[in-house]
């Protein structure tokens, strides 16, 4: 099951908390958004190249398959036939010669 990425760094950005009396460290609660915010930007940055990559990596597959599709392969000849085609040759250039 994919879970869809509920936070970006725009919505840390802008996160208010409400502040008490006896309240965390204002300055340490930014610091460590910041840090979850770069962490969050460099996350996204490499979940767009992955995604980018795979769907190259499968458009060529696609393409090789298609390739590989296209291109014929020789029919391997037999002895048989290899010995036909030299027979049919050796006639054809001794002629009558053979025969003698």
């Amino acid at each position: 099951m994919i879970r869809m990425i509920k936070l970006n760094s725009k919505i840390i950005l802008e996160k208010e908390f409400k502040k008490s009396m006896k309240g965390y460290s204002i300055e340490q609660v930014d610091q460590f958004l910041d840090q979850i915010m770069e962490d969050y930007d460099a996350f996204e940055k490499q979940l767009n190249e992955l995604r980018a990559e795979n769907e190259r990596l499968k458009a060529d597959l696609e393409n090789s398959t298609r390739r590989q599709a296209t291109v014929q392969t020789p029919t391997p000849n037999t002895n048989f036939d290899i010995l036909k085609r030299l027979s049919n040759l050796e006639k054809h250039v001794f002629g009558s010669k053979l025969s003698e």
